[in-house]
């Protein structure tokens, strides 16, 4: 059953339930309306008789209209006036027994009395009631028969009130069922921005990202192919000549950088796959100076600027080391040369993109790939990773972390999504901003709390 089917049922089935409740609420407001009218003109009848018994009129009570009768009972209850055996409207004699000067009601079948203590007696005026029963049948018919007739009519407003407001939900769905894995085109909408169209909206979004994720998923494997075949050819072509001359050690040294350039980029493949970056933190207390000699020694050229004592982080040394190789790497990549990369180690009090560098001035804005965001404030151990190439261009800057993003130094696009992970699983943060002849990576990791006042 489509939703169409089970909304316009809904309706239908509350379109019912609100004719039914109409037809009980006016049938049972007119019927009580007419008797409790009736009972109050009793009421102010027989009060009136009272008044008149008590004040010696009692000459001038017509005890017989068209409508009401008047009766009086002993205070034991027997009928006293009139004689007739016949009267029909008698109120039973435990209620007589009861009555007291103020005017009490009695329903009966067929007639409704009110009955008031008077010297000497009770009296009590009465008056059919089988025309209420007459009027509200009558009325009970006339609803019924309007409801026969509002009942399908009704209907009919709202099948076509449903088809009609659900067209661009239809005309949605049936697109959505046209996209698949081989169709990931948006889908068009002409409705208002209502529900639907921030349905659509948000669909629309997933499948761009969808198709933005396939499409990087295709260059990222060409070129990961690329990387790959060009280091196992030459591998392969080393071993060959290491094959005729075993005792080549320069080809043997070669052989090896080339097998454990291919090993590391491998686990970058298998470390961004698994998000081990983010999971597997051994956290140790960590000089930060340390970290960074190491990675700028495995490049000589890499300026490094940083204070005698600096404070410690907590983190784990091995994936630390492994987020400033990697920014260190796709520096002097970008810029050519290790002489022209340099890294600045400080104290911050809160992330930014434009940091404080305390070794020279910065005058010139730069482009940044993050929005400006609240941070806690709280000491932070901060480096930044300089480089004097060309910049990276403004449109690559929001997809620069991305996962299989190629940077624009080149690359498989994996040392910056893995040194993201790194950052933020130390609770850090990752920050760049370019310009030309300029890029600076700055990454922000929290103090230890015993150096906070420090």
């Amino acid at each position: 059953m489509s939703f169409r089917t089970r909304l316009i049922l809904a309706y239908v089935l509350l379109w019912v339930l609100i004719l039914l409740l109409t037809l009980a609420v006016t049938f049972y407001s007119i019927s009580f309306g007419l008797y409790g009218q009736v009972e109050r003109s009793l009421t102010g009848y027989v009060t009136e008789l009272a008044q008149l018994y008590a004040s010696g009129k009692a000459g001038e009570v017509n005890t017989r209209t068209r409508l009401v009768n008047v009766t009086l009972y002993s205070q034991g209850g027997q009928l006293i006036y009139p004689s007739d055996t016949d009267f029909g409207q008698r109120i039973p004699r435990n209620y007589i027994r009861d009555a007291s000067e103020t005017p009490k009601p009695f329903y009966a079948n067929d007639f409704i009395a009110v009955y008031q203590r008077i010297p000497g007696a009770i009296i009590a005026v009465s008056q059919d009631t089988r025309y209420i029963e007459v009027i509200s049948g009558g009325v009970r018919n006339s609803l019924l028969v309007g409801m026969a007739f509002l009942l399908p009519v009704g209907a009919l407003f709202i099948v076509f009130a449903a088809r009609v407001a659900l067209v661009p939900l239809h005309r949605a769905a049936q697109e959505v069922d046209r996209r698949g894995p081989f169709n990931l085109s948006p889908i068009v909408y002409t409705g208002p921005k209502d529900d639907i169209g921030v349905m659509v909206e948000r669909v629309n979004e997933l499948l761009r990202e969808l198709s933005e994720a396939r499409d990087r998923e295709r260059a990222f494997l060409a070129e990961v192919s690329h990387e790959l075949r060009t280091p196992l050819t030459s591998l392969n072509g080393y071993l060959e000549r290491l094959a005729r001359n075993p005792n080549d050690s320069e080809m043997l040294e070669r052989s090896r950088k080339i097998a454990a350039h291919t090993v590391r980029m491998v686990q970058d493949l298998l470390a961004l796959a698994r998000g081990e970056a983010e999971r597997t933190v051994n956290a140790h207390i960590v000089n930060l100076g340390d970290i960074l000699r190491q990675a700028v020694g495995e490049y000589p050229g890499v300026g490094l600027k940083m204070p005698e004592a600096f404070p410690e982080v907590l983190g784990d040394p091995d994936r630390l080391l492994q987020l400033a190789r990697n920014l260190v790497s796709n520096a002097v990549r970008a810029a050519g040369s290790a002489e022209k990369v340099r890294v600045r180690v400080w104290q911050e009090k809160e992330p930014t993109d434009y940091p404080r560098d305390p070794y020279e001035t910065q005058d010139e804005a730069r482009v940044t790939s993050t929005p400006e965001m609240r941070s806690l404030k709280q000491p932070w151990a901060a480096f930044a990773v300089v480089d004097s190439g060309p910049g990276i261009a403004p449109e690559v800057m929001p997809r620069l972390f991305t996962r299989f993003a190629r940077g624009p130094e080149g690359g498989t696009g994996l040392g910056l999504a893995i040194a993201k992970q790194i950052a933020e699983a130390h609770g850090g943060q990752i920050r760049v901003a370019s310009r030309p002849g300029e890029t600076r990576f700055t990454v922000f990791l929290p103090l230890l709390a015993e150096n906070e006042e420090g």
